[in-house]
């Protein structure tokens, strides 16, 4: 009874956090009217792979609670998307980006082969964003505008969800893919507040 308690909070927990995960970072855009410091590719890469996630575990009718909120992540990554082409001038690109990705979900589901092919790269794309975004933060040695809070709670819903899925599936590769990026999504929170608080002692010292 214990158990099933812990578990519904877990899941509930990370839901109502992704349902605001990416708000910080969206206002921070918003607010700056720039995306410096947000990778791009990073963001694409992460959209891939939600997407490739969410449609492994409603193939193959996984509990709903443990991936409800990939569809709201999603939503939030295609704003934030849509935000980086508008501050950067190009939002006429983010339609083929759209149909891209609108694409590629259909396909996935064509033939059962794709879908576990896709899942067996998930962890590799997952991991392939958080170093696209660690990459640029090592080359600008800046976090511009890239939002801690948002890199926090991303850590904790998969931290959460290394424990959901224990306990319910245990699926191998969910759970690999979810302790790898539970910690790319630490370092990469540890490098934005590292250069955060680099940027404010530079201030302060002019």
């Amino acid at each position: 009874m214990q158990s099933d308690t812990l578990l519904h909070v877990a899941n509930f927990s990370t839901l109502f956090i992704c349902m605001v995960l990416k708000f910080p970072q969206i206002f921070v855009l918003m607010r700056a009217k720039t995306s410096s410091g947000v990778s791009l590719n990073s963001l694409l890469l992460e959209l891939v792979g939600f997407i490739v996630f969410l449609t492994y575990q409603m193939y193959y009718d996984y509990p709903p609670p443990t991936y409800l909120e990939y569809p709201i992540l999603i939503a939030q990554d295609f704003i934030l998307l849509l935000l980086i082409f508008h501050y950067d001038g190009h939002l006429g690109q983010s339609l083929i980006y759209i149909l891209l990705f609108v694409g590629g979900w259909r396909l996935l589901t064509v033939e059962k082969w794709i879908i576990d092919s896709a899942m067996s790269l998930c962890t590799f794309i997952s991991a392939a964003s958080k170093f696209a975004q660690l990459q640029c933060l090592w080359r600008s040695k800046d976090a511009g505008q890239v939002s801690a809070i948002t890199w926090a709670m991303a850590s904790y819903t998969c931290l959460v969800r290394i424990y959901t899925t224990a306990v319910t599936t245990g699926d191998t590769q969910v759970l690999v893919r979810f302790f790898v990026i539970t910690l790319l999504n630490l370092w990469v929170l540890l490098t934005v507040i590292y250069y955060q608080r680099r940027g404010r002692k530079s201030e302060k010292e002019d």
